[in-house]
């Protein structure tokens, strides 16, 4: 579908009494990293902090990125991982995974993160009750890159993902590597084939295979499938997805092997057909214990392209050859797969599949649960932040003017609400709120609604009743017909 090239931005809709208040962090494009309040207050911008992603911490700090490596030589790697306190001083500071020595460019040690990363107190890097991650001690999870050749998988070079541990000091005390598990992931005959030839290829660095491309990362914490026993949900153990071979797994922390899973197919059983395909997925991650939900696994199903396998009309190839044309954000039992709670085209009042890509996401996104059993969704290619009820209202709405210099789109990667006590330096907001504008009768200035200057009786013409039938035809529901 096409958009509209001029749309109202900031807030849209609030509705004080329905949502979680609290401040919302989020990256402003190339400015750096945005606090704002409930109205979309712009309260301090930490400018030049990357955000892949910013997360807020108890005091007023704020955790990002302080630069990126060349693209040329790299692909989403980000020099380091830093903490910098209310005033823009930095705590804390990663960079030493790897020393970089790019043609043309001065030596220097990177982290090469990218995507993801949790400082240890809490486990999935949003607001938890009695989870709150440390400030000034503690280890961190990080998320990064290296590359690496394995012929098992193919004979290119890889951009391969990695977990590591590291203290406060910044030593690295744990480590585990996505490709030395490639046997453990179940890929189909087919699915290999296609990814020994064409391992999601990209130009950086003279061309390297960004074969899983791992976007999320977290710990499990205590939760109620362990406490009865499961030991594939050890508190310790890590979930993580891999959006370009549609896999959800978690980690055991102790042995490194893949313990659960979702993925790659999703027609190998009754209950994965029920789950349905999950496609180039975003922060698939455990609901903490404290929270509505917990124990489930929430994730933002972005739809669009994903995977490896057979070919067929959309993927002449086997490369990226599941397809669908609209986003979900499912919660789901991960023992039983069944949905326990959903957030799709249907949800949110569209036509399906004839309206279904106006909630569409094909990349970036996520979904935060909040303690009110609201959930925080960031409809991250187009800008837009809504905070849903379990019922599917959506109570408030952020579209961000934020627009980028070299790809024309106001795209937000991730978005996180805090409650206001974790930033002591400012005043708990007003709280004002906002009612949707109606797009029935809103008009800009030079148009008024229902003022034509004439009204015209057609002799034989019944009025239309509505556009049901209409609506059901295009959707290929019943027998209407236009012939």
């Amino acid at each position: 579908m096409s958009y509209p090239s001029v749309y109202p931005t900031g807030v849209t809709v609030y509705n004080p009494q329905k949502c979680w208040n609290g401040y919302t962090i989020f990256p402003a494009r190339e400015l750096g990293a945005m606090l704002m309040d409930m109205n979309g207050t712009e309260l301090q911008l930490w400018k030049g902090l990357h955000g892949f992603p910013n997360k807020i911490l108890p005091g007023g700090y704020v955790m990002g990125q302080s630069g990126e490596r060349n693209n040329a030589f790299g692909m989403q790697d980000l020099v380091d991982l830093v903490q910098i306190d209310w005033d823009g001083n930095i705590v804390w500071k990663f960079d030493k995974h790897e020393f970089i020595e790019d043609p043309g460019e001065k030596p220097r040690w990177m982290a090469r993160q990218h995507h993801d990363y949790q400082r240890e107190g809490n486990p999935v890097g949003y607001y938890v009750p009695g989870m709150d991650p440390k400030v000034d001690s503690g280890n961190t999870l990080i998320l990064v890159h290296k590359n690496v050749k394995n012929p098992k998988i193919s004979d290119k070079v890889l951009l391969d993902d990695s977990i590591i541990e590291v203290n406060w000091d910044g030593d690295i005390v744990w480590e585990w590597n996505c490709n030395e598990h490639f046997d453990e992931f179940g890929f189909s005959e087919a699915a290999k084939n296609i990814l020994f030839r064409d391992p999601n290829m990209r130009s950086a660095g003279g061309g390297m295979g960004d074969w899983m491309h791992i976007n999320s990362m977290s710990v499990l914490g205590p939760n109620k499938w362990y406490d009865a026993g499961d030991e594939r949900f050890h508190p310790d153990n890590i979930i993580w997805d891999g959006r370009e071979a549609n896999i959800i797994a978690i980690i055991s922390k102790k042995t490194g092997k893949i313990v659960w899973k979702v993925g790659p197919e999703y027609d190998t059983s009754e209950e994965l057909k029920k789950l349905g395909w999950i496609i180039g997925q975003h922060h698939a991650h455990m609901i903490p214990r404290g929270l509505p939900g917990e124990g489930n696994i929430i994730v933002f199903d972005n739809g669009g392209w994903g995977g490896y396998g057979a070919p067929n009309p959309g993927s002449p190839t086997g490369r990226m050859n599941a397809l669908r044309d609209y986003s979900r954000v499912l919660e789901f039992d991960p023992v039983s797969l069944k949905i326990v709670w959903q957030y799709t085209p249907a949800e949110a009042g569209y036509i399906v599949p004839v309206d279904a890509s106006r909630f569409y996401s094909p990349f970036i996104s996520g979904a935060q649960r909040l303690p009110n059993g609201n959930t925080l969704i960031t409809e991250g290619s187009g800008g837009r932040l809504i905070e849903v009820t379990a019922d599917h209202e959506i109570v408030w709405e952020y579209i961000s003017p934020y627009w980028g210099k070299q790809f024309k789109i106001n795209m937000i990667y991730r978005a996180y609400r805090v409650p206001y006590d974790w930033i002591p330096q400012l005043s708990q907001p007003l709280e004002t709120p906002v009612k949707p504008l109606d797009v029935k009768t809103f008009r800009m200035p030079g148009a008024s609604p229902g003022g034509w200057k004439r009204e015209i009786a057609v002799p034989g013409v019944i009025p239309f009743q509505g556009d049901t039938a209409l609506c059901v035809a295009a959707a290929g529901e019943g027998e209407e017909s236009d012939s």
